[in-house]
Order: C-alpha cells, then structure tokens, then sequence
C-alpha cells in the first residue's frame, strides 16, 4: 500500500527551483490546491528576489472543533521552534487564507545538505500545522506528564467540516474516525477495506503496529460527542496509541499517518475501483473478440443460402417443364 508522503511535492519544487536561481530574480505567483481541499499560495517579487509570501487555507472546520486564531491550537508555537528566523509569521493573514508565512531564502544554511534538509522541512508546513494540536498530545502521552484532558475527547479537523476524535488517558491515546463517503460504491469498497485493515493487523508481522478496530456504530469514547458528528455511512475505526509509537523518531510519522488517514483510504479506494474497471473493460474486450471469432463466414453464408434455396412453382409451370422434357 503506498503511504501519503509529507511534504508538499510542488511547493518543494517551487522552492528548490527559486533557489537555484535568486540571481534572475523571476517574479513569482503559483497557487495550488492539495487534497482534502488545503490550498497554497506562494508569491515573490522582483524587487525583493529573497523574500517569498507562503499562505495556507486549512479545511473549514465543523462546529465541534474549534481555532484559535484561525488555526489549530498550538500552531504557532509549532512553526516558531521548527523554523526559527527562516520564517516570519504574519498577522493577520492573506484573506482567504488561515496562515502567511514570510520566507527569508538569505538565512538558509549554506551547507547544501542541510539547506535542502530545510527546504523539506517548510514543504511539509501543513503536517506541521494542522497536526499540532495532536502532536501535543501524543508527547505528552510520551513524556507522562500532568495532562489536563484526561477522558476528555478532543475534537480535530482533517477533512472540510469534518473531525476525527482524539481520546487521551494515562497510558494510551485513542483516535478514533468517522468514516463518511458520498458515493454508494465507495461506502461499499471502504468498508470491506478497512474490515480487512482491522484484519490484516492481527497477522503476525504486525504485531507492534497500533491495535485497530472497526464498528459500525459509535465506540464508548464518543458518547459525549455531538449526534451531527456521528454521522458515519462506512462506519468508526479507532487505533490505540501506546508510548512506544510515538518515541524517538516515530512521532512526525505517527501523526502524519494519522491526520491523512482518511485520504489514505480514499486514494486506495478509488485505485481499487479503476482497477476493477479496467479488469470488466478488459473481460468485455474478450467477450467481444470471442464472439467476433464465432460468427460465420458472410461469403460462404451467402453461397449457402443460394443452394439451399428453391422457387415454388405452379401447376401450370411443372406441366410445361415435364412436357419440355
């Protein structure tokens, strides 16, 4: 199965290519749109080849979850310790957007290694951003610190208006997901892939990976949610979180993972559907090419029908052949 990578592929590119070339300085406007609807805009000038304005509109959130300062909580701090003096945030934003972002290219490394390790590191802004408030609870799940929210669900945007749940106790973190699909067949093809996911966890090679479960009603941990985001036609599925998941280096894949765990299925989804597709298109193809094989030969069919064929006569005109004769 392949796995969403973080960073944003064209944002890299676009900063790795005005890298290269600061001495021509191009003036620069790109927006694009990411999935699960997160949209990106990225515009230098000439005047100022050095600086570039990075914006980011997340996923409008439901009304169960809430920002603070249009964000999730926590984001700020996360981009000023991952960043440093590289970028500047800027307030308000760019309307539209939930977050701008002033970019110095001057005060990258000068080690190649290290300035593109950075470059990586900016493009991945959104995991960044919109997985702070669960980064945070997941190290304080690693660090066993005084936690506040214990048996309180917290509620956290990954999709427009929708919300994944987030259930932190003093040993494990649950996180549990609403699976919601607006096509009948991807209802269908989602909930016989994630009954097998729940299956496939329980083979022997996975057996450090996080216990996973499926439902088709509400697990316990939601009974104080609210019932509009309960709303689940491909039913809940919900992994456990324990300490060792998240230590050492585990944690940004952790929580990656997790806040695109929906577009995840998604895009296996939708790969299973085109692979059927092709498969019927292709079984058609052969029916077709079977009976082209079986039907007779027009030419040889014609010479048949003239041979088998005869002329009714009458009376009259056997009488004249016989006395002819």
């Amino acid at each position: 199965m392949i796995l969403l990578q973080s960073p944003c592929r064209y944002l890299l590119q676009v900063l790795s290519t005005r890298v290269q070339n600061l001495d021509k300085g191009v003036e620069l406007d790109c927006q694009w749109v990411e999935f699960d609807d997160v949209r990106y805009h990225i515009q230098a000038t000439v005047k100022n080849p050095n600086l570039l304005l990075l914006s980011l509109s997340l996923p409008a959130p439901p009304p169960e979850t809430v920002f603070f300062g249009g964000l999730p909580q926590g984001a700020i701090e996360a981009i000023k310790g991952a960043y440093g003096v590289v970028l500047q945030v800027l307030d308000p934003p760019r309307d539209g957007y939930n977050l701008t972002v002033k970019l110095n290219l001057s005060k990258l490394p000068p080690d190649e290694e290290h300035k593109q390790a950075l470059l990586v590191k900016i493009a991945s802004i959104r995991e960044l951003v919109q997985g702070a408030p669960l980064r945070a609870v997941l190290k304080q799940l690693v660090s066993r610190g005084v936690k506040s929210d214990l048996n309180k669900i917290v509620s956290l945007v990954h999709r427009p208006n929708e919300s994944f749940f987030v259930f932190p106790q003093a040993d494990k973190v649950t996180v549990i997901f609403p699976m919601r699909f607006k096509d009948s067949i991807d209802t269908v093809l989602a909930t016989s892939f994630l009954q097998e996911f729940v299956e496939a966890r329980r083979t022997a090679g996975l057996n450090n990976a996080p216990p996973c479960l499926w439902s088709s009603s509400p697990p316990k941990e939601l009974e104080r949610a609210p019932d509009e985001a309960l709303s689940a036609n491909a039913g809940f599925v919900s992994f456990v979180i324990f300490p060792r998941h998240v230590d050492a280096r585990k944690l940004d894949r952790t929580v990656w993972s997790l806040s695109t765990f929906h577009a995840y299925v998604s895009y296996h989804v939708k790969c299973s559907e085109g692979f059927m597709h092709t498969r019927m298109r292709r079984r058609v193809e052969t029916l077709i090419e079977a009976l082209d094989r079986a039907k007779p030969d027009s030419e040889k069919t014609k010479k048949n029908e003239q041979s088998s064929s005869f002329k009714r006569l009458s009376i009259k005109d056997g009488r004249n052949n016989f006395n002819s004769k």
